[in-house]
């Protein structure tokens, strides 16, 4: 689903096309785009209808990866998604469309679970290296960095971006520190917004699926008098939620499938256990259990509505001078439903409401408060943030040009997660009169001032986030060498950011005992670019046409982790006019975030009044003992480094025309990922590596050691914990820096375009394949080998489409490749997944001028994901099942 970047005017010589891109359909909707340096021919796509002024201003234009303008990065895939291809994905949001582009690992997913304040934010991830901890994709819109999101993330939010005022995204699947500093590991992505409009431009959408429905639109204003432009956009999204017991492929309960029984004994009714003997409750029959499906009536697409504002100013102040500014304003409103909360604990017989089963004067309970307060618990969460980035451009005259920069953001961050007080339903279970205690055969019908207090709890999340940046950058030719002009880009830059947190888990609207945290750093950096073009159009010859070389570099220095070099160089070699060969090599880090290191927010110690997680041979009556788990920021963790490389080349064979062809393999050395060690996973006590982030019966004072000052939540102190038991596990679970990722591939693409009698078709591949992935989960650990276990090597969307007339129509499978598993019961591979999507466009012509009528049919053919014997039931991707989308949009 991605278009290419094209040969666009100064853009020397390159013509990638990415991705599928209608002919005709191009014509019918594109909403203005750059001009095209290329001369008619019959591949190309006709004059659009609905078209706007084209930007003076392109032929200075800069493209991702470079500082220097009118040229493309030396050495790099360029991956480009235009805006015809973001109306034929029916992205109603800016996740939607990443999703659809194989070198991001948000590829064939549906974003969900973005609500809590541990995860508010989809986190694009190309190679998926950040998978467990750290940013290692770099997210900027027009080349600058946007506020961050979240409580305990300081993430971009690229759904505060509506898709409608994309004119372009590009996509860098190499390291770029050397360009752009933190963060850009495994690539960028920078969302280019447009420039100008003039007219009043609508379009609205309707989308349903089974259960499910959406609405989205926006409206844009806008004026162009030649030397200016101003707009303004609004974009509005709503879509519905999706429940578990909605789908069928989600599912606890896999043994029709011949795996494994999930559902849980926290279920309304419960299960008592007495001497070793579960019972079932109401009937109290001996070896009998109530089990539930945890999942029925949880999200798997939580409920979500978005207000984004949009506006744009460009203004020629003079010959030499220019200005401009961008602003966007967005509000993002999520309500998530999670399982009804679970309750396990211990009945004595003075509870005047326990019913013996045996001589055993006490019983533990496994219950749910599902018929006491309703089967889902309810979450909200707001995410607000706005930001402005004016700029001066100078013309200083000889092909110098001088760049002011300035980008300010400010986000605020919400979450309220409902959930019970733990604490308060231990004591009422241990009432001994019914005006104190919990009736925990049937929790509904005990006291409601009891109910009252159990309910009264939530977590609580909220933040604000503040960036401010400034840039200088002075670009333009040294000299003009018979290869061409010698070009170098200098500059400097200042970026502070901070982070102001509040959490608390206690009664609602209690904060008490809530950590506040207050951090910020600033970051101050040089960099410089230059390119060497040592063959061209003066000098080159048969089989030397064009060769050309680029170095950059970067300094920056942290107030917090201390200063970093990344370097990176580059070469585009061309034998002949039709071939080009490139290369680079880099290295690039990803400093910590401030969520991750100095704010303490989350930094607490929390007790559980049970041990889920053992050791492989641990005794069952364990699972009775107390877990402590240290969790939070950690100071001293270290930023995550990489080493990358690539080689590939271009193929456009002028003997026939509309075919291009590329290819180019990658290889990325990552280590000191920031992860938190696997406490949920029985690696941790098997793997000698992880030996040091846990206890096994720790004592009083190991505990006290390791919780220091630390808030402690879930029980009044440690040595409570210690009062007739004692725990049986503490965790060191604080994000730290863990181990290596070692991986390389090859991305690809094969596209055909071309006019015909009729119209036009075209057809593409394009796609990842992943040779070799191995980890290391702590520093100087063995590696695995992940292809053996869980990754799989294949992601890739193909596509054909055609136009006959005012009709577009469009075909895309996305295929998402299967992978061999290892520790699944009963299962040793997950199948492939793969969608067919539908698009077709007709434009109304003479019946109602710029009028566009569309219609999306996503995953046609209702595939449901694939199957894996666990609690969710499936993985490898996401659905909504087959979803249908009408939409129009005009312009006048």
């Amino acid at each position: 689903m991605k278009g290419g970047i094209s040969a666009r005017a100064g853009v020397a010589g390159r013509s990638l096309r990415i991705g599928v891109s209608l002919a005709t359909l191009a014509g019918a909707i594109a909403w203005g785009g750059l001009a095209q340096a290329q001369s008619t021919q019959d591949t190309e796509v006709p004059a659009p209808k609905l078209q706007e002024q084209a930007d003076p201003q392109a032929s200075e234009i800069v493209v991702t990866g470079t500082l220097l303008r009118g040229v493309a990065p030396v050495g790099t895939n360029v991956i480009g998604v235009t805006r015809t291809d973001v109306l034929a994905t029916g992205a109603a949001s800016t996740n939607d469309l990443l999703a659809s582009i194989p070198q991001v690992g948000n590829f064939g997913t549906v974003p969900a679970g973005t609500a809590s304040f541990a995860s508010p934010v989809v986190r694009p991830n190309i190679r998926n290296l950040g998978a467990s901890g750290g940013v290692t994709t770099l997210v900027l819109v027009n080349g600058h960095r946007m506020v961050g999101a979240g409580v305990l993330q300081t993430t971009f939010d690229p759904s505060a971006i509506p898709p409608d005022i994309i004119e372009r995204v590009e996509v860098v699947p190499d390291g770029g520190s050397a360009i752009y500093g933190s963060d850009a590991i495994g690539g960028v992505i920078n969302f280019i917004t447009r420039t100008r409009f003039d007219g009043v431009g609508a379009n609205a959408r309707y989308s349903f699926a089974d259960d499910y429905q959406g609405v989205d639109g926006n409206l844009t204003l806008g004026r162009d008098w030649g030397s200016g432009s101003i707009f303004v956009s609004y974009a509005y999204a709503w879509h519905d939620n999706i429940l578990g017991i909605d789908r069928d492929y989600v599912r606890a309960d896999q043994r029709s499938s011949g795996g494994t029984d999930f559902r849980t004994t926290t279920c309304s009714p419960g299960t008592i256990t007495s001497n070793g003997i579960p019972y079932a409750v109401p009937g109290f029959v001996a070896n009998t259990s109530n089990l539930c499906d945890s999942n029925d009536y949880a999200d798997i697409y939580p409920r979500e509505q978005r207000h984004s504002v949009y506006a744009g100013l460009t203004q020629q102040l003079s010959d030499s001078i220019a200005f401009q500014a961008n602003a966007y304003w967005s509000r993002r409103d999520t309500t998530t439903l999670s399982a009804q909360s679970g309750f396990t604990g211990n009945i004595l017989f003075t509870n005047p409401y326990f019913r013996p089963v045996d001589a055993q004067p006490f019983q533990s309970v496994a219950l749910s408060f599902a018929g006491a307060f309703g089967n889902s618990a309810t979450s909200k969460a707001r995410f607000d943030s706005y930001g402005v980035t004016p700029s001066v451009t100078v013309d200083l005259g000889s092909s110098w040009q001088l760049r002011a920069e300035a980008n300010f953001g400010q986000s605020y961050n919400l979450v309220r997660e409902q959930t019970i007080n733990s604490s308060a339903a231990t004591i009422a279970l241990a009432g001994t009169t019914t005006a104190t205690a919990l009736n925990p055969y049937n929790p509904g019908a005990s006291n409601p001032a009891v109910l009252a207090t159990i309910l009264d709890f939530e977590n609580y999340g909220q933040a604000r986030q503040e960036l401010a940046e400034g840039r200088l950058i002075l670009d333009g030719n040294l000299a003009a060498l018979p290869g061409g002009d010698l070009k170098l880009a200098v500059g400097a830059e200042y970026h502070f950011e901070n982070l102001r947190s509040v959490i608390s888990q206690d009664r609602r609207n209690v904060f008490t005992n809530a950590i506040r945290s207050s951090s910020d750093r600033d970051v101050k950096s040089v960099f410089a670019e230059v390119l060497v073009p040592l063959v061209g159009a003066g000098n080159g010859g048969t089989g030397l046409r064009s060769l050309q070389l680029s170095g950059s570099i970067r300094h920056d220095d942290y107030s917090d982790v201390g200063g970093t070099t990344n370097p990176k160089i580059g070469i585009t070699y061309k034998p002949f006019e039709d071939l080009t060969i490139r290369g680079n090599y880099g290295t690039s880090f990803h400093a910590p975030s401030l969520a991750d290191t100095t704010s303490t927010a989350d930094s607490r110690v929390q007790v559980f009044l049970f041990s889920p997680y053992r050791a492989p041979n641990s005794s069952p009556l364990d699972i009775l003992r107390p877990m402590i788990v240290i969790a939070g920021g950690n100071p001293a963790l270290r930023p995550e480094t990489a080493d990358t490389w690539s080689v590939g080349f271009d193929w456009a064979p002028r003997v026939a025309p509309g075919l291009v062809a590329s290819a180019t393999y990658w290889n990325v050395r990552f280590t000191d990922a920031i992860s938190v060690p696997p406490i949920l996973s029985p690696v941790l006590f098997t793997d000698p590596n992880y030996a040091s982030y846990y206890i096994l019966s720790p004592t009083l004072a190991q505990a006290q050691a390791a919780a220091g000052n630390l808030l402690i939540t879930g029980a009044p102190n440690l040595a409570s914990l210690y009062v007739g038991t004692s725990p049986y596990v503490l965790f060191d679970a604080r994000r730290t820096n863990l181990g290596s990722i070692h991986t390389d591939g090859i991305d690809f693409n094969l596209s055909y375009a071309r006019k015909t009698g009729f119209g036009s078709i075209n057809a593409t591949v394009d796609g990842t394949y992943t040779l070799n992935r191995d980890t290391s989960g702590v520093a100087g650990g063995p590696f695995s080998d992940n292809l053996r276990n869980g990754t799989g090597r294949l992601a890739l969307v193909a596509g054909l489409g055609g136009s006959v007339g005012d009709f577009s129509a469009r075909a895309t499978l996305n295929h998402r490749g299967g992978y061999p598993i290892l520790g699944v019961a009963s299962q040793n591979r997950v199948s492939s997944f793969n969608t067919v999507d539908l698009f077709f466009a007709y434009d109304l012509g003479d019946l109602l001028e710029n009028t566009l009528l569309t219609v999306n049919v996503d995953n046609v053919l209702d595939q449901d994901p694939p199957y894996l014997n666990s609690a969710s039931g499936y993985t490898n991707g996401g659905t909504l099942g087959r979803l249908i989308s009408f939409g129009v949009r005009t312009k006048f």
